[in-house]
């Protein structure tokens, strides 16, 4: 037996005590030595080595799928006989390998001198749609060479008839419903943050899918209802929150969907989820990507009196009544001709918004990819032809409202669309495809997106995206055996892709950690510019920025573009000024509550823009806001700034980007000095009045316009994950806003976090600030409770350094963290001293650092989903509450929540965040 195929066999023995069958094969060694048993007649391994070729080898441009594709070609060339692959069958294999070394093969055999393999290789490369500009190329050559089989091709691609002759979508959908959960459901349900690890072994993955009591939940409704698709359901709330999480649906897909290819094993699609109150904006995009469905139930709602009020109970919440009845074991029935949902006979709602004509050609073709690159090929062989390409797809939706005038992201999609109506001015509901310039991965889905770039056989990075960076921030506060095995090999991939990575592959500057978030807030250099990023806090201070899942990060990549419609806006002013004693993160949780109490109790951030007037915080500060509309529900945010504000904004982005260049972090094209040439370029825009910063028009058309009185926020603000609430739909949410005084100085504290994205460099001053402050007022700082305290990144570590603000945080520390010896275990027991962690996302993330079971957590970052940032114990439900900076700080010294009178002794004299309303209106 051969060396790799033994270390194969030793794994595949190793995964059984799993109950886990063999890992796809990516590597073209082992597959080596498989095609050697393969041809070895006599091998007594060559049965197995027969099921491992074709059916468990990864496709697209993996190793493995190079080695795969010759082997096939030379079944059917005649130079390898295999009996049991016969060349129609290495056709067929040919068909599902999905891009880049098939369809070289392909086109090799389709362009050659046999005229019978001609004919099958053009019938198979008809059928395909992963095609970069290479197989374009050769395929154009031979047309314009008078080649009679690249003609055809061509003909068949203007015709899209890789699309046309898919099998339509079933009329009726039989499914049985499942109850995830009761209230918003957040993604870490489905993909715990704790093991991200495995989010690139599927199967392995897919083990930890909410728990193994559910999973059997879902075995036994499979069973019984043999003709069902089980949907999976968000009781009393949203599906999916808090981010896209590919490797949720994934999960999801792995358990009730439905196996892509019968060559690729764990690669599922279709599935089909639901909320009462839909599905969230980044997670349904993620849901189109697999060709799935996410319905909006509406199964709860309101109860209103004669006159039609809202009736509302003791605490003035509305009281819901359920409209119809999803219990688990429910069936149901989709109609996707009349868009309805049906109980038998009964219709129960319109669902028409899941099954828009787009959406439809998302699930005929398996998913949005296959129609992204459909349309691309359909484009180029027309143009290559010189016809019109057949309509075959939906047409892309434009709406445009004569006299009305644009929000600040309609004026981004319509600069940025491409493929509309040329001079069409295009408003909110608009399908658009828009070129995307900036694009973010992260660590604990980067293997995933690496992954998925494989799979689409995808390269090198797309020549119209201006800059993209791969962070290693989730998995920075431990160097583990995981870590150690995945990050490098990520790095090296995204490396040599052309992204710009903080995890140097080569050794030739020092690894960086930092919360990508930040470092995409440095790197966007023009408020015009849309930005993809693999994390649901992908939210900039400049430009527009969505969250995604790992796959549309790959397609942005790929290809420089996405997909969607233009959303709506809410727009977000302030007036009245801010106390000398708050801070702006105070105003953040604010803006919060005082939404919900405008709008009786509705979200009318959820699946919009938030459009908000902050004018005169530079890109640090504002980041707080836009961070947080990710926990709002919101699409995306835009900041609308002030033009000396923007250009602050943008001289502080130089300097880091520059810092950047100097750690050796550029690469050959040069992009991060491009960087800084771009952001000269728009502040030389700005100075000279050529290009002033981005305002909506007077007229813009806004869903909502929420107007935040600063004034009445008298005390800190903390959100509070209500884990005792009568009500399990009200637990875990980010709507209960509560005043500092609500907890009346008493509630215990056992640990305080100031990190993740939410904080910028001044909150790291306003700590050492407090404890000088503490110190002199006091004698002596003493912790009650554990502080950990984490720099987003290192140029704040050295901007710290050089103001003397870090060594003060040195003093006062009893563990500063070593590059030079990181830790290898998760920290599982805290001291009552300070902890400086190395920069990255520590306890927010949930997948390495954990809080004790049990305990209650006040933090800086945004999760307070269960489990995530603090396990329950049997003792008592883990708590994560969220607050400033300060009142962290204040906590973990008291062990407890701080009355309003301690609080702001404790902050006197501290530069805190501070904020104040544009002088005027800032429109175009």
């Amino acid at each position: 037996m051969m060396s790799t195929y033994n270390d194969y066999i030793q794994e595949i023995e190793e995964r059984k005590q799993q109950g886990l069958h063999p890992k796809p094969i990516d590597g073209a060694d082992l597959l080596s030595d498989i095609i050697t048993q393969i041809k070895d007649s006599g091998n007594p391994y060559r049965a197995d080595s027969l099921n491992f070729f074709i059916y468990n080898t990864l496709p697209g441009t993996t190793s493995a799928a190079g080695v795969k594709a010759k082997f096939l070609k030379e079944i059917i060339l005649g130079e390898a006989t295999v009996a049991e692959i016969t060349p129609a069958y290495a056709f067929e294999l040919l068909s599902h390998m999905k891009g880049g070394p098939s369809i070289e093969v392909l086109l090799d055999l389709a362009l050659g001198a046999d005229a019978a393999q001609a004919a099958e290789a053009a019938k198979v490369l008809k059928t395909q749609v992963f095609l970069y500009d290479a197989d374009i190329e050769r395929l154009k050559n031979a047309f314009e060479a008078g080649n009679g089989v690249a003609k055809d091709i061509l003909e068949s691609y203007a015709k899209a008839e890789f699309f046309t002759q898919l099998p339509d979508v079933a009329e009726e959908i039989k499914v049985v419903t499942f109850i995830a959960g009761e209230g918003d459901i957040s993604t870490d349900l489905l993909s715990p943050g704790n093991q991200a690890h495995s989010r690139s072994d599927r199967e392995l993955h897919g083990k930890c899918m909410i728990t193994p009591a559910a999973q059997d939940e879902i075995r036994a409704l499979q069973a019984k209802h043999p003709d069902a698709s089980v949907m999976l359901i968000a009781e009393k709330g949203t599906m999916g929150v808090g981010s896209s999480r590919m490797s949720g649906v994934n999960n999801v897909a792995l358990w009730t969907g439905k196996q892509a290819s019968p060559y690729v094993p764990f690669v599922n699609i279709a599935p089909i989820v639901g909320g009462t109150n839909g599905i969230s904006p980044i997670f349904l995009t993620t849901v189109d990507v697999t060709g799935g469905i996410g319905l909006d139930l509406k199964n709860w709602v309101k109860k209103v009196d004669a006159d039609g009020t809202v009736v509302r109970n003791e605490k003035g919440e509305p009281i819901l009544e359920e409209v119809y009845s999803v219990a688990t074991g429910t069936e149901l029935t989709i109609n996707t001709k009349t868009k309805k949902l049906y109980n038998g006979d009964k219709e129960l709602i319109d669902i028409a918004k899941a099954f828009t004509p787009q959406k439809m050609e998302f699930i005929k073709a398996g998913g949005s990819y296959a129609i992204v690159f459909g349309k691309k090929i359909q484009t180029v062989a027309a143009k290559i032809l010189g016809i019109e390409a057949t309509p075959v797809f939906a047409p892309s939706k434009e709406i445009s409202v004569e006299g009305q005038g644009l929000t600040a992201v309609e004026k981004i999609f319509n600069r940025n669309a491409v493929g509309t109506t040329p001079g069409k001015v295009l408003h909110a509901g608009s399908d658009v495809r828009v070129e995307v310039n900036i694009v973010g991965s992260q660590d604990t889905t980067g293997l995933m997106t690496a992954q998925e770039l494989e799979s689409m056989a995808a390269t090198v990075i797309s020549p119209i995206v201006d800059g993209a960076y791969q962070s290693g921030c989730h998995t920075a506060s431990v160097w583990d055996k995981k870590a150690q095995a995945n990050i490098p090999k990520l790095m090296k991939f995204m490396n040599d892709f052309g992204l710009i990575t903080a995890r140097d592959p080569k050794g030739e500057y020092h690894s960086m950690t930092d919360v990508i978030h930040k470092v995409l807030n440095d790197i966007t250099v023009d408020e015009w510019a849309i930005i993809i990023g693999g994390d649901s806090h992908t939210r900039m201070s400049k430009g527009v920025a969505f969250g995604a899942d790992s796959g549309t990060v790959a397609l942005a990549l790929a290809t420089g573009e996405a997909s969607m419609p233009i959303p709506e806006s809410v727009k977000v002013t302030f007036k009245g000024e801010m106390k000398d004693y708050m801070d702006f993160r105070d105003v953040v949780h604010a803006t919060q509550a005082q939404m919900l109490k405008q709008f009786a109790g509705e979200n009318v951030f959820q699946g919009r823009i938030i459009e908000v007037h902050i004018g005169t915080l530079p890109a640090d500060q504002a980041f707080t806001f836009t961070d947080w509309t990710a926990e709002m529900k919101a699409k995306a945010s835009i900041c609308i700034s002030q033009d000396d504000t923007l250009i602050e904004s943008l001289e502080i982005a130089k300097g880091r980007i520059q810092i950047m260049i100097d750690k050796g972090m550029d690469n050959d094209k040069h992009v991060l000095q491009g960087l800084i040439n771009r952001a000269d370029k728009r502040i030389a825009e700005i100075k000279s009045g050529e290009k002033p910063a981005l305002t909506p028009d007077e007229n813009a058309k806004y869903y909502a316009e929420v107007v935040i009185d600063l004034d009445i926020i008298a005390e800190p603000m903390i959100a509070d994950p209500d884990v005792n609430n009568d009500d399990v739909s009200k637990r875990y949410t980010h709507d209960t806003i509560r005043a500092l005084s609500y907890y009346a100085g008493e509630k215990k504290v056992d640990l305080g976090f100031v990190g993740s994205c939410m904080v910028h460099k001044g909150d790291l001053k306003i700590v050492s600030q407090m404890l000088k402050n503490l110190e002199e007022q006091q004698g002596k700082v003493e912790f009650h409770a554990p502080l950990v305290v984490a720099a987003p990144t290192y140029n704040i570590i050295d901007e710290l350094t050089a103001e003397g603000d870090w060594e003060i945080l040195q003093r006062y520390s009893g563990f500063e963290f070593s590059d030079m010896l990181p830790k290898s275990n998760a920290r599982t027991e805290y001291e009552n001293i300070m902890y400086l962690e190395r920069p990255g996302c520590n306890l927010c993330m949930g997948n390495q650092e954990k809080a004790a079971k049990g305990d209650t957590v006040l933090a800086t970052s945004t999760r307070l989903f269960q489990g995530r940032v603090v396990e329950d114990s049997e003792r008592k439900k883990g708590e994560s509450l969220l607050a400033s900076t300060p009142v962290v700080v204040l906590s973990a010294i008291l062990g407890r929540i701080p009355n309003v009178e301690e609080y702001k002794n404790a902050v006197k004299g501290i530069d805190l965040t501070k904020f104040a309303p544009p002088v005027k209106q800032l429109v175009g």
